[in-house]
């Protein structure tokens, strides 16, 4: 038997359900990765005895709550003991430039979105508690010679590792210990309807970048007399944007401010 066919089949056909009662694409992608993941890190390789029926499953995942916390006991409020996750939360990846990453991050955190992780393209997979959201805040710290000591330096402070991505490391720490119960969300905003947040540095970024590679044709052309040679050249060069983007992303996350 093929229990990895039968938990990717059960996953694949649980997103066509979510997406027949209307939850946005994002979401389920965000839904159906993070359930594999829960799969892969308990080691359960019967995906319907974990969660039940898909067709049961997918009525407990609705638009506007997001995801059942796998093995979440059904209990009231009232019934959860000090710590204990709520039933229902909402899941939400996105991603920022490090001009605004730290203040959006603390700025979502007062909303409750408590980050996860730090995903392999650099998205923060982020999740807030529907019954009982609470307030977080952020910071980041540059590793690029290691991290040794420093989860051991940030602990003493309640600060949580709760992410890395090419020279950073962000850490989180619920606000309950300073405010008490004005730590709670009373009134959460809706989930963003966008997940990329550029700032307008960034694209100024770009913007040079771009002009950088338009001057080097041009050069090349005027050096040559030869217009072809430029023209060439040129082309040759943008048809490397894709690298070009990728570099420029990865010297905005170098130049971004530490912390």
């Amino acid at each position: 038997m093929n229990t990895q066919y039968e938990r990717d089949g059960y996953l694949i056909g649980l997103a066509e359900r979510l997406r027949a009662r209307g939850l946005p694409a994002d979401r389920v992608e965000a839904t159906v990765t993070d359930l594999a993941a829960h799969l892969e890190e308990s080691g359960t390789e019967d995906a319907e005895a974990e969660f039940g029926p898909a067709d049961e499953f997918a009525a407990q995942l609705v638009p506007d709550t997001g995801v059942r916390a796998p093995g979440a006991a059904d209990k009231p409020d009232e019934a959860r003991g000090p710590g204990e996750a709520s039933e229902v939360v909402e899941t939400w990846r996105w991603t920022a430039d490090t001009y605004v990453d730290e203040e959006l991050l603390n700025r979502f955190g007062d909303e409750g979105w408590e980050v996860e992780r730090v995903d392999a393209i650099g998205r923060f997979v982020s999740h807030r508690d529907v019954a009982q959201p609470q307030r977080w805040e952020y910071r980041r710290e540059l590793v690029t010679r290691g991290r040794e000591g420093l989860d051991e330096r940030l602990a003493p402070e309640g600060w949580e590792a709760c992410g890395t991505w090419v020279v950073y490391a962000w850490f989180k720490r619920p606000r309950a210990a300073s405010l008490g119960p004005a730590a709670r969300v009373e009134s959460p905003p809706p989930v963003p309807e966008r997940s990329r947040f550029f700032s307008r540095r960034f694209y100024g970024l770009l913007a040079v970048l771009a002009l950088a590679v338009a001057v080097a044709g041009i050069s090349v052309a005027v050096g040559d007399e030869d217009a072809s040679s430029g023209l060439g050249f040129l082309v040759g060069l943008l048809a490397g944007a894709v690298a070009v983007v990728g570099v420029a992303w990865a010297l905005q996350m170098w130049r971004g401010r530490r912390t």
